[in-house]
């Protein structure tokens, strides 16, 4: 099919006539330092709150407000971004992150430190929204899998070092000489987009439907609420997996930090291999991964004693468990080529309200009852979540199976 210039043309009928790998590491290496951004208050909230003359449980606040404006940001950025050139637009958003590292950086207050974390929020959930469209526009559709595992190696990175690499940074050049350690990053980030993404038209990317609308597929319906229960699940027991270690296991502090950061380098390893899974077993890997996970949490309850169990769990837990967005995005841009931008701001909002949800169940049940009710329920709401995303495949199977610009085709059938 002839490509069309026409206004409701799709982003799977406008690729660049080469693949642009450069604008792909440019979007990874932005995603390293906002994910690294979201969460350097982690390892620094002590020198945060002495500083700015707060608690450390206001100072932690800077996490969730960070999270509370990706929400929005990912729920409004499309309707609110019109016609603009969404290269300009992620030029902006990085810009805006630039801005939220300085004005942390330098707050002379703790309501201007948070005011700097409410940007990042708006950087990180308009980022996060547009990731999967722009992929499809930056390279062939065989193709999106891999770059969509390129840009998410850079989050899977930024996991693996945020922590200490904050640690590090705060105790040689304090918690705001961290903070604005990332603002080169982000300025690297900037010019390498700048020289490197293609101009992507809004006609091109603009999707026809609402989220509303959307939810009205029986299979999105099914997959979103597959990604939400997912994520749930994960962070249920994620979130209160430092107590775990401290009580149950009885690690000390550096074994503990040494298999934190074995969840991460494993992370970091499966984002790198899953492309293989996404080009032929899409579908299966969706299902498999909660199940697998669901095992994880339950083993940990039966051998959290043991130092190697645990260690040997926690590995398998951040291979799959950090590789596992990667299966979404790619499940995103084969089922919604058309309506890839909303789409993903969707699946943002969707991702953060079940983040937010599974830590506050699992510590209401953590407190309440103990490590084995939280990981329990982790387990079980990821075995639904296996489930939900078994119901959500049959429609999809065909689909996801064919090229995208096929399924763009057969949209404009309907």
């Amino acid at each position: 099919m002839q490509a069309t210039h026409s206004p409701t043309a799709t982003a799977t009928d406008q690729r660049p006539p080469a693949p642009a790998w450069g604008g792909v590491f440019a979007l990874s290496l932005g995603a390293f330092a906002l994910v690294a951004a979201e969460f350097m208050p982690v390892s620094l909230l002590t020198a945060i709150a002495a500083d700015l003359r707060v608690s450390e449980g206001q100072a932690g606040q800077s996490i969730a407000v960070s999270g509370a404006f990706a929400l929005i940001a990912s729920l409004a950025l499309s309707a609110l971004a019109g016609g603009i050139d969404r290269k300009r637009l992620l030029l902006a958003l990085t810009m805006l992150m630039i801005v939220s590292g300085s004005v942390a950086a330098f707050a002379p207050d703790y309501a201007t430190f948070m005011v700097g974390r409410a940007f990042l929020g708006v950087a990180i959930g308009g980022f996060w929204s547009m990731s999967a469209a722009t992929a499809m526009r930056l390279v062939p559709a065989a193709q999106v899998p891999k770059a969509l595992a390129i840009v998410n190696g850079g989050n899977a990175l930024a996991t693996v070092v945020a922590a200490p690499l904050g640690s590090l940074l705060g105790a040689l050049v304090g918690w705001r000489g961290a903070f604005f350690c990332l603002v080169p990053v982000a300025l690297v980030a900037l010019a390498w987009s700048m020289l490197s993404l293609p101009s992507m038209p809004a006609s091109a990317l603009r999707s026809r439907r609402s989220m509303l609308t959307l939810l009205k597929s029986g299979p999105v319906a099914l997959g979103m609420v597959a990604v939400s229960l997912f994520f749930m699940g994960e962070f249920a027991l994620l979130t209160y997996l430092r107590p775990f270690l401290d009580t149950v296991t009885h690690a000390s502090a550096a074994t503990t930090a040494l298999m934190l950061l074995l969840i991460g380098v494993a992370g970091f390893i499966g984002t790198v291999l899953i492309g293989a899974l996404v080009k032929h077993h899409l579908v299966r890997a969706l299902v498999a991964i909660p199940l697998v996970m669901a095992a994880l949490g339950l083993a940990l309850i039966a051998f959290g004693s043991s130092t190697l169990a645990t260690a040997a769990l926690l590995a398998v837990w951040g291979l799959v468990g950090t590789s596992a967005p990667v299966l979404w995005w790619s499940w995103l841009a084969r089922t919604l080529p058309d309506d890839a931008e909303t789409g993903g701001g969707l699946m943002v909002a969707v991702v953060q309200l079940a983040i937010a949800t599974g830590a506050a169940f699992g510590g209401l049940l953590f407190d309440a009852h103990g490590y084995q009710a939280t990981f329990g329920l982790s387990a079980l709401i990821l075995l639904v979540a296996a489930a939900f995303a078994a119901a959500a495949a049959p429609r999809d199977q065909e689909r996801l199976t064919k090229p995208a610009s096929d399924s763009a085709d057969n949209s404009r059938v309907h």
